[in-house]
């Protein structure tokens, strides 16, 4: 086969046979497809689509590009993947839920992209916690504590490692049809029998509006079913952080309070976190699911499998009790004040999330080191009455510099005014 011949197809509106983009998935992660040639075909991609069929054979060609897993488990096989928002750790308590349910959860997770928090960037925040590990590693903590959030091997996916590069830089990364591959390619490599998708819509997410977040939750909900895997979406509320803390150990913080029982600490991450779980286990066929959830959640059961998941990956042993102690802090802490009175009426998510990265709390480049103390604590919500000097958030930075300039930032990406519209948390349901 001839990429110069699979890239001419695409740009001729003609999708390529299962069979050639398999070959090319093979020549991107073995390098026989130069990256001119990428860069051709996800030009021709993001021009002229696939279709249904031809994201199918994409994401599986992809998929197949690298290592596939198997399980020989006890319980269903089961994941969750979030389209990136911000104040979003809802992967650190679902996991663990799931696991005190029967379920395993091999979850391959990501790290922090533009102005999104990472999940790997969050576990580790955890000291000691040590989320790049090999496949037999996640393997045997799967199997021994029931869920392992982990960062992707080498040879999971390498076509989409490849071909993500290249997006980035050829000014490619907003086709749905390779968001679709690239997002499941490596989900499915992890050998699921059932995979739940909360697709983020609003302010802090990639996707601004009800039309586009539809678009791609459709696809990425028909494409899953396609490659043999039963899967939902939820399209779900992000016109304001999911919890009301930003930055890497403050939104591990936030997610302990959860496992230890305190849904007040953060309602709509405790609430989206026992929906996701309900979908999911309603795939696996299991009634009753967000009862099953709230249960784990409440009994100490999630918190339990969590602490168990972090000694493993490295991390204190005593996590569930002294989680205080473990995170890193940030040296200067203070308040945003209310410039005026009135109410929330919006919040501006992408700015504070850019805000957070500001102070160190996340990657420009791919080669900056991250602060995981800093970050955004106490924020207020959409809705909220406040007077003339209330605080707005509490910032947590590394040096007075950075808090002047992030505060800047909060003051301009929180609007005072009117009592807004409030969306529901949960925007609609793709099955």
């Amino acid at each position: 086969m001839d990429a110069r011949a699979i890239i001419a197809k695409v740009r001729g509106n003609v999708t390529p046979t299962g069979a050639e983009l398999a070959w090319f998935a093979k020549g991107l992660a073995d390098r026989q497809v130069s990256d001119a040639q990428a860069g051709a075909f996800a030009m021709a991609v993001l021009l002229n689509g696939l279709g249904t069929e031809g994201r199918v054979s994409l994401t599986t060609a992809m998929r197949d590009s690298g290592d596939v897993l198997t399980w020989d488990l006890p319980g269903p096989v089961l994941d969750k993947h979030s389209t990136g928002g911000v104040g979003d750790t809802v992967s650190l308590i679902l996991a663990p839920a799931l696991a005190a349910c029967g379920v395993y959860v091999p979850m391959i997770s990501g790290r922090g992209l533009g102005h999104t928090g990472g999940t790997l960037d969050k576990m580790e925040a955890i000291p000691g916690v040590i989320a790049q590990i090999d496949t037999s590693r996640l393997r045997s903590i799967t199997a021994e504590v029931g869920c392992a959030v982990v960062g992707a091997t080498g040879r999971i996916a390498p076509a989409d490692r490849r071909l993500y590069a290249i997006r980035d830089v050829t000014a490619t990364v907003e086709s749905i049809d390779l968001i679709t591959a690239s997002i499941l390619s490596k989900k499915l490599a992890a050998g699921l029998g059932g995979l739940v998708l909360d697709v983020k819509l609003g302010s802090g997410a990639f996707m601004k509006t009800q039309t586009d977040a539809t678009a791609l939750a459709r696809s990425l909900v028909d494409t899953a079913k396609g490659a043999g895997c039963p899967t939902a979406a939820l399209i779900t509320d992000m016109d304001q952080p999911l919890a009301p803390t930003l930055g890497n150990a403050l939104e591990v913080a936030t997610a302990m309070e959860v496992l230890a029982g305190n849904r007040a600490a953060a309602p709509r991450l405790h609430d989206l976190t026992v929906a996701l779980g309900a979908e999911l286990l309603t795939l696996a066929g299991i009634d009753a699911g967000a009862d099953k959830i709230e249960q784990a959640i409440a009994s100490g059961q999630a918190m339990e499998r969590f602490a168990r998941m972090v000694a493993a990956l490295g991390g204190p042993p005593d996590m569930a009790e002294d989680w205080h102690t473990h995170l890193p802090k940030a040296p200067v802490v203070g308040e945003v004040p209310a410039p005026v009175g009135g109410y929330i009426s919006a919040i501006d998510g992408e700015a504070l999330g850019l805000a957070v990265v500001g102070m160190g709390g996340g990657r420009r480049v791919e080669t900056d080191r991250i602060d995981p103390g800093v970050g955004l604590e106490q924020v207020v919500t959409l809705g909220t009455k406040v007077n003339r000097g209330d605080p707005l958030c509490v910032l947590h930075a590394a040096d007075e510099d950075s808090a002047e300039v992030a505060a800047r930032a909060v003051l301009a990406s929180v609007t005072i005014g009117d009592m807004p519209d409030l969306q529901p948390l949960i925007r609609d349901t793709v099955a």
